[in-house]
């Protein structure tokens, strides 16, 4: 993938940093009850040992809940945030952009120390004392995992666990897609595998029910949609660059909330999650929706005039502002992270999406 295309929606699979330049629910069990700021809490008892796969199938045994966890991004973050084990996350890489949290996940998150801007340096990261590991790249050679990371042995030499977020890490390996993605059934089962690796399982099992509820009503009310009228649907990826737009393919988590929002992606049928595309293609797919997906600015009035700028460039570039999409003013102003970043907010981004393209049959989409 080119440079460009990662400082967009590859760089927001980064996760919120804003490394190229630049909510959702929680609550208080959700957010833990340490500071964040790298002293490890107390683990909770739990159903010990627990046995996690890699994307290789290779799996490793948790015998006892971690107490110094470091997250390779903020997207692994927030999963521990959500789950109550904040106090025990160390450190962590690709730390969250200003507002790219949620409110109540904020302050705790932006406490955690951060040992890498981007990928955490190899040595800091062996260095950090940490018995656990939680990574959401693996076998993502765009983001530095895999390759420039720490082999398994050296990993096993510092005394720290390697456990992966297998509904972003897999791609090119045994456990990759096979097929477009159509539901959230991997992001499910990441929650409850780091609530099994973390003792707070039953944590874990209130965050996929309201997930799970989310997604059910919005089902429920698009029953009667046929597949033939589901409206075509371009995530149009404005932080990577006007000149070449980004495919959103349907192996990427993103086709599954597109999907379970009663759309069709225009481009699911690219065997990928990411592909370089041209305007040309866009052209040809005539979206009936575009969702300007660009990235948290950090407060609201930046953000809008980020979504503000998206629109004026579909409307004013000769490629674009005759498609469908753009003539009838169809624009889905929701931001990358909660539709390409597995998590507890792609739920609520299926009702967004469900809300703005069904508006007659689902409400309350903010």
């Amino acid at each position: 993938m080119r440079p460009r295309v990662v400082c967009g929606i590859a760089a927001a699979v980064a996760l919120f940093a804003t490394a190229c330049g630049s909510g959702g629910g929680g609550g208080q069990a959700a957010t833990g009850t340490g500071t964040g700021t790298g002293t490890a809490g107390a683990a909770p008892a739990g159903a010990y040992p627990v046995k996690v796969a890699d994307c290789m199938g290779k799996e490793t045994t948790i015998a006892k809940a971690p107490t110094k966890i470091v997250t390779s991004n903020a997207a692994s973050l927030e999963m521990l945030l959500r789950l109550g084990a904040g106090d025990r996350v160390i450190g962590t890489g690709f730390p969250p952009g200003k507002g790219t949290l949620p409110a109540d996940l904020a302050e705790q998150g932006g406490k955690v120390p951060v040992l890498g801007e981007k990928v955490i340096p190899k040595e800091k990261l062996l260095g950090s004392g940490a018995d656990l590991y939680l990574d959401t790249f693996s076998a993502m050679p765009m983001m530095g995992g895999g390759a420039t990371g720490p082999s398994e042995e050296e990993f096993t030499a510092a005394g720290i666990q390697h456990v992966f977020l297998l509904s972003t890490a897999c791609s090119g390996t045994p456990k990759a897609a096979k097929a477009p993605r159509t539901d959230l059934a991997e992001v499910e089962n990441d929650i409850r595998r780091l609530g099994a690796v973390t003792g707070t399982a039953a944590r874990a099992e209130e965050l996929v029910a309201g997930m799970e509820k989310q997604v059910g009503d919005v089902r429920t009310a698009l029953a009667g949609v046929p597949e033939g009228q589901r409206p075509g649907y371009f995530v149009f990826d404005f932080d990577a660059g006007t000149k070449q737009p980004t495919a959103v393919c349907g192996r990427q988590v993103a086709n599954a909330v597109i999907t379970l929002a009663g759309a069709r992606n225009v481009f699911a049928d690219c065997d990928a999650d990411f592909k370089p595309g041209s305007w040309e293609d866009v052209v040809a797919k005539n979206p009936d929706w575009i969702q300007l997906a660009v990235r948290n600015r950090g407060s609201e009035e930046a953000t809008r005039k980020a979504f503000d700028d998206a629109e004026a460039f579909l409307r004013s570039f000769p490629a674009t502002q005759g498609l469908k999409a753009v003539q009838e003013g169809h624009f889905v102003r929701l931001g990358s992270e909660v539709t390409t970043i597995a998590g507890v907010r792609n739920a609520d981004a299926v009702r967004q999406i469900a809300a703005t393209v069904h508006p007659d049959l689902v409400k309350n989409g903010q």
